[in-house]
């Protein structure tokens, strides 16, 4: 594990990326992703119902914290865009634990929104037929259109699982979980 100090952000549900070029550097920085180049520094975000997505690629990683504004701001086209400016596109990702579709019940007029920048297979309904959002559906095209195409989904449903993760939509919980990612000091 990293025994250095790690980049949290000050999340604000945006589209704003740090570079993080030395542990714990940008530390409380007003954004939602974190990219870095640099062995032993730990970029981290937290979420609950939103997605948190791991970005990968040979000598960078990166992390992204995605509700719905953030990926409708672009929060994922930035990240990959960041590694990208390193010279590390990222090759993989993955998306951690958040609201699934089922559970995602969904203003009309803001699904037309996602929609309208993510397509059409971003809506869902919940079991009752209420609209609703699939924001890893979102998350995948938002990875898609910046190249990423190998996506792991950890298909985990923070609303669902009340003993393993928190949600705010669905009990109103202040809990957050950590998504946390570096790169290796030497050789593994």
């Amino acid at each position: 594990m990293v025994d250095l100090p790690w980049t949290w952000l000050h999340q604000v549900h945006g589209a704003d990326v740090v570079t993080v070029e030395a542990p714990g550097a940008h530390a409380g920085a007003p954004a939602d992703a974190a990219v870095t180049a640099t062995p032993g520094a730990a970029v981290a975000v937290t979420t609950a119902d939103c997605a948190p997505v791991v970005l990968l690629a040979g000598g960078a990683v990166g992390v992204a914290h995605a509700g719905w504004r953030g990926l409708e701001a672009g929060v994922v086209a930035a990240a990959a865009q960041a590694m990208a400016d390193l010279g590390h596109p990222p090759e993989r990702a993955v998306i951690g634990p958040c609201i699934r579709a089922d559970r995602y019940a969904f203003g009309p007029a803001d699904l037309d929104r996602v929609a309208g920048r993510w397509g059409d297979g971003v809506r869902a309904t919940t079991p009752e037929g209420v609209p609703a959002l699939d924001l890893a559906a979102g998350v995948r095209a938002a990875l898609a259109e910046a190249g990423v195409t190998a996506v792991d989904d950890a298909g985990t449903c923070t609303a669902a699982d009340a003993t393993r993760y928190w949600s705010h939509r669905a009990r109103a919980e202040a809990g957050r979980i950590a998504t946390v990612a570096w790169i290796e000091d030497g050789p593994t």
